[in-house]
């Protein structure tokens, strides 16, 4: 059981990390696709073209379609997912399609209220749910029945929201390392200091807090949405990194600096993770997948794993 000054402490980090300039939740901008073919899709909720680098499942009848996100610091032109991970060759011959837009840094990849001096126009939301899949029927064969959404930290929390506001779109749904619990105190202002980190107005997303669209874009609030479909929940705890020993105190490599931009991050996220999972527990039938490890800390080599796990557990399951 989470105790109340635990929940205090870790919320309150999301906001002192995040304020910081937290590394570890994207990536930074490189050069070609790794494993999967970059198209250009038309946006005209946000008046442009969206990069999206897409594994293509091929013929042989309609496809169902996995849409994978990326963290606050998402690149314009290419994704961590990419940079960091092997996910796109892995998920070359699986039978699905995969979406892997790029951009989106800070943008929680909802639709903003307003247009935002910095970050520009985000309608997230209208292309991940209509613009894009209707691109994916047409050049993928996606069959638009079966659709999964799946981010870590900044998207982990969008990929909830979005299947839970859009529970007959989606049939599945991962968080890695995600912040679910969107309006509680803290983790709004969490929130908040990471976009304002991106050079955005948080006002001009969800409005004043917590007023505006605040509960309406809480997947914890409307967890009710997500009876019957699959969903994974991950995180680590933030102690220790089986990957890296200089997030380890004890260890001769120790780097304070990592320490602080990697470990708060991931208890937060395991704390707002747990909630969740708490409140998934009580969702009439939710085909609930959890991995919270007891190590971990905020970064790829974790998301990775996770990813080839949901899909194990999570994705393929739902589609085929």
């Amino acid at each position: 059981m989470l105790t109340r000054a635990r929940k205090r402490l870790v919320a309150g980090l999301v906001a002192l990390v995040a304020a910081t300039g937290a590394a570890a939740v994207a990536a930074p901008a490189a050069h070609a696709a790794n494993g999967c073919t970059v198209e250009s899709v038309y946006s005209k909720a946000m008046h442009r073209s969206v990069p999206v680098c897409i594994v293509s499942a091929g013929g042989g009848g309609p496809k169902p379609t996995l849409y994978l996100l990326d963290g606050l610091r998402a690149p314009n032109n290419n994704s961590g997912w990419l940079i960091e991970t092997d996910v796109a060759r892995y998920m070359n011959g699986k039978g699905a399609n995969v979406a892997i837009p790029f951009g989106g840094g800070g943008s929680f990849y909802t639709d903003w209220e307003r247009a935002d001096p910095k970050l520009g126009v985000n309608k997230w939301e209208t292309f991940l749910t209509r613009e894009l899949p209707a691109y994916m029927a047409r050049k993928h064969n996606s069959d638009n029945r079966r659709n999964g959404v799946a981010g870590l930290s900044m998207s982990g929390t969008s990929a909830l929201n979005l299947a839970s506001r859009h529970p007959g779109f989606y049939q599945a749904v991962a968080s890695y390392s995600g912040y679910p619990t969107v309006t509680m105190p803290g983790f709004n202002q969490g929130i908040q200091a990471s976009v304002i980190e991106m050079g955005g107005n948080p006002v001009n997303m969800w409005g004043v807090w917590p007023a505006g669209q605040w509960a309406a874009n809480d997947p914890f609030l409307s967890a009710n949405n997500l009876a019957g479909h699959h969903v994974y929940v991950s995180s680590g705890t933030g102690v220790g990194s089986k990957y890296d020993t200089s997030v380890n105190p004890s260890s001769a490599d120790f780097d304070p600096v990592k320490f602080a931009q990697m470990v708060p991050l991931e208890v937060a996220a395991s704390t707002s993770s747990q909630l969740y999972i708490g409140r998934l527990a009580v969702v009439p039938g939710v085909k609930l997948t959890t991995h919270i490890t007891p190590d971990g800390v905020h970064w790829w080599d974790y998301w990775q794993n996770d990813f080839k796990q949901s899909w194990n557990t999570t994705f393929a399951p739902a589609f085929f």
